[in-house]
C-alpha cells in the first residue's frame, strides 16, 4: 500500500547541549503530532554571551504519516 507523509521544520532550544535541544522538539512535537515516523537534523547553531555557549539549537524536519497508521 502506498504511504504519504508531511514534513514540519521545527527548532529544539536548550541551555545543555545540541542532543538536549533535539530531544525537546522531538518531545513537544509529540504532543501534538501523531504517527510521528522519522527525523533528520538540518542545523546546528547556538547563542554565545561573554565568550560562552548560552545556548544550543537544533533544527529538523520531522516526517508523519497522514491518514493514520496501518
Amino acid at each position: 500500500m502506498n504511504k504519504t507523509y508531511k514534513m514540519i521544520a521545527l527548532v529544539g532550544v536548550s541551555s545543555e547541549s545540541f542532543e538536549d535541544a533535539l530531544q525537546s522538539a522531538l518531545a513537544e512535537a509529540a504532543k501534538t503530532v501523531r504517527f510521528l515516523s522519522w527525523f533528520e537534523v538540518v542545523e546546528q547553531r547556538g547563542r554565545i554571551e561573554d565568550g560562552e555557549v548560552v545556548e544550543y539549537q537544533t533544527k529538523i524536519q520531522v516526517g508523519f504519516r497522514v491518514g493514520g497508521a496501518e
